[in-house]
């Protein structure tokens, strides 16, 4: 018992890492990689590139972090149904991440520098695959945290409650922009203040759950 209840901890304890790890590494590259722009290119584009390993290894690496803390999640949930599509939906988040980094992106908007500056007229599969699975992850990620901010409220966790729904909300808000606003540079800033939130969120949730182990 006390094993299991090690391994559970240890797993949640990938999971709390995994957004600090997503975040620096991604921003390092902003800052160090000729040609990007953040206020025009998504993270995806990093994929790309010499150094597109670089990228590529962020995501399953921690895609994969995510996924073990979600299996951890669902043997803590017991009989609770919204701790359990929590740890779903955080789950399906994860193996979106891997997938993203298993199917590269196409080159778009100069990135890497010498491709053309315009968005692709058409997908390979592989690009397609990174398209469906990245929507799918920010879906996911906003879904988890509205469903936690429900067993949030339910429990009288106000504080935790209200972040949780604030940053679905905030989350979901920056991908309407972006699409309303045919991603303009604003819009693309706020997607990725959007995205680093989320990934507070999730760490901060692991660590909460982890605390109650």
């Amino acid at each position: 018992m006390k094993g299991n209840t090690q391994l559970t901890k240890l797993m949640l304890t990938g999971g709390i890492i995994g957004g600090p790890i997503y975040i620096i590494i991604g921003l390092a590259q902003i800052l160090t990689r000729e040609g990007f722009d953040m206020t025009r290119h998504p993270l995806s584009l990093m994929s790309l590139g010499d150094l597109g390993w670089i990228q590529i290894t962020n995501f399953i690496v921690t895609g994969f972090l995510v996924l073990l803390a979600a299996i951890a999640l669902h043997r803590l949930a017991q009989a609770d149904k919204r701790w359990r599509r929590g740890a779903f939906l955080i789950g399906l988040y994860a193996v979106c991440i891997i997938g993203g980094g298993i199917f590269v992106t196409d080159p778009a908007l100069g990135f890497p520098p010498g491709t053309p500056d315009v968005y692709p007229k058409t997908f390979s599969w592989h690009g397609l695959l990174h398209f469906i699975a990245g929507q799918i992850a920010f879906l996911s990620l906003i879904a988890a945290s509205f469903v936690y901010g429900k067993y949030f409220a339910v429990n009288q966790m106000r504080k935790w409650a209200t972040f949780s729904r604030l940053t679905g909300g905030i989350f979901l808000a920056a991908i309407i922009a972006l699409m309303a606003t045919a991603g303009m540079a604003w819009a693309s800033i706020f997607l990725y203040i959007a995205v680093a939130l989320g990934w507070v969120w999730l760490s901060a949730l692991l660590i909460r759950m982890r605390a109650r182990v």
